[in-house]
Formats: structure tokens, sequence, C-alpha cells
């Protein structure tokens, strides 16, 4: 959710800045101010959902720093494959306010912060638990996509420091997680297309957990703390209007026009292609799975969709064995209505259901070619 690239390379000096500065607990003035950073969202991956951090403001002591939770380290071994896992490891850094600001207005992304309306010891408190934290092993936390992330982590520790579970969820806790995060992928047609089907049961439940930026900023109007309100009234440092991009391939109709010709050029070859891509898909899908330690990816109904037995299907059918691939075309299309009717009242079936309907058309040919024909006695 950040720029991991400037992340990186200011790693090393604001670290040690931190270390210098803050090794010993410095108390803040009475003018210290505690925000919660909210950024707005880009059209780069890293940046679909946006970003949340921690501002610490103290003129008196000269201080102006982001706390920000979201970094990670590419130079990481086996970093691709960490990541695919779940156990890569992010981190949390310091940025100067100046620093992080000019980030932002580079990428034309908004900035909107809310202040913390705390007593001047839980302000205290809460900076000597940030610098606790940068300064020691807990600065470095397993991300997960909806339990633990740059949200979930400033949440986290707000609470801890305020003494309960003062932060929660308002609103939009009566839809799944898969509902909130579809409309996020506006503009990113096959980015919507590609988490609609790996991701598994996971994010068909009930989304009652922060794990999105623009979730805790609105839950943050609605919270109140002994009795009156836990945030000053949102304040926009940066306002740019997002731009939804456009591109001639990344869209529906190339989408449509793919899966029209398959279904329209009526021809075997392409059948087995498109059979042979759709069950890699599935093994991947089976694969990562019991591989990786992502809950989201588990439990994945879409391979009933992209099932991996298809291989199966093509082996018989290169072998000339009509019985038996006929019977799989016929198992797979049982797959397929099952599949349509358990996905009929989630959030990506209207995209998927293109898919379903080429699947269809391809298995229902494969079976009538390969039909025993009954013999016609005259």
């Amino acid at each position: 959710m950040k720029n991991v690239i400037f992340k990186k390379a200011l790693f090393s000096l604001l670290f040690l800045l931190s270390f210098i500065g803050f090794s010993q607990n410095l108390p803040l003035s009475k003018e210290a101010k505690i925000s919660v950073i909210t950024c707005g969202l880009g059209n780069e991956t890293y940046s679909y959902f946006g970003h949340t951090a921690i501002r610490v403001a103290d003129p008196a002591n000269n201080i102006d720093l982001v706390y920000n939770y979201g970094a990670f380290d590419f130079s990481t071994p086996n970093f691709v494959m960490k990541f695919a896992k779940g156990d890569l490891q992010y981190f949390v850094v310091v940025h100067p306010f100046v620093d992080f600001m000019n980030e932002y207005t580079y990428e034309k992304r908004s900035v909107f912060e809310q202040e913390l309306l705390i007593s001047q010891e839980s302000k205290q408190k809460l900076f000597d638990n940030l610098n606790t934290t940068l300064l020691s092993e807990d600065r470095y936390y397993t991300y997960k996509f909806i339990d633990k992330n740059c949200t979930s982590m400033v949440v986290d520790i707000i609470n801890k420091t305020l003494g309960g579970a003062v932060i929660t969820k308002k609103g939009d806790t009566d839809i799944t997680y898969r509902s909130i995060l579809f409309p996020y992928f506006d503009g990113h047609f096959y980015d919507q297309l590609g988490t609609s089907i790996i991701f598994g049961t996971k994010v068909d439940q009930l989304g009652t957990k922060i794990f999105l930026p623009f979730e805790l900023k609105n839950s943050l109007e609605k919270t109140t703390f002994q009795k009156h309100p836990l945030v000053s009234t949102s304040k926009t440092l940066l306002n740019f209007e997002k731009e939804t991009p456009k591109s001639w391939w990344n869209n529906i109709y190339s989408y449509l026009i793919i899966l029209a010709f398959i279904v329209v050029v009526h021809n075997k070859v392409v059948d087995k292609i498109y059979l042979l891509i759709v069950s890699f898909v599935g093994i991947f899908f089976v694969i990562m799975g019991f591989y990786s330690f992502h809950h989201e990816l588990a439990m994945n109904y879409n391979v009933l969709l992209f099932s991996p037995l298809l291989l199966l299907l093509l082996l018989f059918s290169i072998l000339k064995n009509k019985r038996w691939t006929y019977r799989f075309a016929v198992l797979h299309l049982i797959f397929l209505i099952i599949y349509t009717i358990f996905l009929i009242n989630k959030a990506h079936f209207f995209i998927v259901l293109p898919m379903i309907i080429t699947s269809g058309f391809v298995l229902v040919r494969v079976a009538i070619r390969n039909k025993k024909r009954i013999p016609i006695i005259i």
C-alpha cells in the first residue's frame, strides 16, 4: 500500500536517525498533536486501497514524523516466494512528514488527517509505544491481507494505548470482504477478475474487521472515547481527483472478445487450448491453497470452474477414449451448474459469468463429439 522503493531507499537513514533521536523516551510538549493519516487511492497495484499511517507533530521539540507500518524489503532472499507463501516480513519505519507529503504530491494522491483528541498522558504513551516498536523486533510483522496490514496495525497500537477495543468497525459489517474489495479495482479489469477467482471462502465472510484505510477513516469519524469524539473533523492536506486509467486491452471488452472468439470459432484445437489453460489455472489455485499461509487463498471453490481434472479430459481426448472423454465433459458440466448456483449471490458473479458460459459451450461441444452414437435401424 505504499511506495516500497521509496521506503527501501530511506530505511537505513531514517531508522538510524530515529534510533539516535528517540533511544530515550522524549517528553512531548503540550503543543504535540498525534493524527491518523489516510492516503488516497492510486493506480499502481500497491496503492489500489490507499494507505494508513500515524503522524506525530510537536513544534516545541522540532518533531514532525510519520510512522509507517507498510514497509518491506525487495532484497529479501526469495522475495517472490515469501510474498506468495505469506511469510514475508513487513516492518514499521519513520519518515519526515515533509518527505512523506512530497511523495504523495508527486503521485497525485490525496492525504487526509484526523487528529486524535486524547489526553497528554495518552499522547505520550502512544508516542512511546510507537518508538518502542520501532526500536525492537516488534517492528516486524507477517503481512496478512485482511488480518494484519498497515491499517490494522495502526488500529492495534492505538487500541493498545487506549486500553481496549476503542476503535471498531462502523458500517458495512453486513456485507462480505469480497463485496467491499470489488469496487477498488475499477479501471483495472484483469486485476479485478484475477482477485475474484483466486480468493476463496474467507473473503466471503462478513467484513467485520477494519482492514482498509478508508474503512478506518470512516470508523474514526463515528468513534467516541470517554464520552467525546476520538478524532477531530477530517482535514484535507492534499486533494487530487483519482484518474481512472484507460487501456485498449485491460477492460471487459477484450475479455468478452476473446471468450466470444472461443465460442464462435467452434474449433477442436481452440477448445483444447482453452481447457488446458483453465486446468493449469486450477492447478495453480490448488497448489497455492496448500502452499500459501494466506487464508484468503484457501478453500477456493472457483476450482469448480478452473478444474485440474480437465487435464484428464484432455488426456482421454488425446488417447481417443471417447467414453471417458464424454464422462469427464458431463462431470464438468455438473460442476459448472453447481458453481453457478453457489456463485449467484457473490460479488463476482457477473464478471465470471462470461467464462462460465464459454466453458459450458466448450464442454457441450466436447460431449457431443464424443457421445456414443445410437445406430438407427431402418
